[in-house]
């Protein structure tokens, strides 16, 4: 009896053995190279939001998202992959976009993200594809008509959690008190309630909720630079050069004027002549 339980031992030690050393060699999701498994499976996986419009916002007819970043997404799979190349979308948002790319659900972040030097310890950037600017949304008629307007004990501006805009707000109006929401959706309801006086992020996503939601403008222009970038995880440099590559070669072709005229043209207050490349 004590000969078959020491057999037993032994053998479930080895198994256990095998397991540990097979973990420890191999990589996570996160660590593979991604341009080898994009090459490999024919796809690019790009994490974009679906409550922005303009930029990535879901078509409740036919549940796909739609928007600027959607479309150079799409682009510049083709120039890496070819003209077969598949472009898959995952839903994010600002809170969780830097996770699920972390943990390798998704292969790169086209969010707008801003490149900040807290990121960067984070994660590396392509070169900006879009150059934003930070503004407030109001109710038409607002006596709010730039930031400094929110600097005083008892103003409450609305942004959103995992944003650099809320961060920025403190310097810009360091006593006026924030409220983060989990989306831009929510924030857009809770500015319509009278919970906040301004809505802040960038001027490219303001501009398209003052499109779907009429009454409500943007103000006081531009008070930050918000470059964004296609964000991916470190330790991929080919596939950053090929993402540079790539944004050169839509630019070069036309296709990147193209891409924003069609989502940028019509909007009231955005100069897409001062956009273009």
């Amino acid at each position: 009896m004590k000969k078959i339980f020491r057999l037993v031992s032994i053998i479930i030690s080895s198994l256990a053995l095998v397991l540990v050393l097979t973990a420890c060699g191999s990589k996570s999701l996160a660590d593979q190279n991604v341009v080898t498994r994009a090459k490999r499976t024919n796809t690019i996986t790009w994490g974009v939001k679906a409550d922005t419009k303009l930029f990535g916002l879901m078509d409740v007819k036919n549940s796909q998202i739609k928007g600027f970043e959607v479309d150079m997404a799409k682009a510049l799979t083709k120039q890496i992959l070819g003209p077969k190349g598949k472009a898959d979308f995952v839903q994010v948002t600002s809170s969780t976009r830097m996770p699920l790319l972390k943990n390798g659900n998704i292969d790169a972040i086209m969010a707008t993200m801003t490149i900040t030097p807290e990121r960067l310890k984070q994660v590396d950037f392509s070169r900006s594809y879009f150059d934003a600017g930070q503004s407030l949304l109001v109710k038409e008629g607002s006596p709010i008509k730039n930031v400094k307007d929110l600097n005083h004990k008892g103003a409450t501006v609305l942004g959103v959690v995992g944003s650099n805009s809320v961060q920025n707000v403190a310097k810009f109006a360091p006593k006026a008190r924030v409220l983060q929401l989990s989306d831009y959706a929510q924030a857009m309801t809770a500015l319509k309630s009278g919970q906040g006086e301004a809505l802040t992020t960038d001027n490219g996503i303001l501009a398209g909720m003052s499109v779907e939601n009429p009454g409500y403008v943007l103000t006081g222009g531009a008070f930050t630079k918000e470059p964004y970038g296609i964000a991916i995880n470190k330790g991929q440099p080919q596939f950053k050069h090929d993402l540079n590559h790539a944004l050169t070669k839509v630019e070069q072709s036309g296709q990147y004027n193209r891409i924003l005229k069609k989502w940028f043209g019509n909007v009231p207050g955005m100069n897409v002549k001062e956009m273009e490349r």
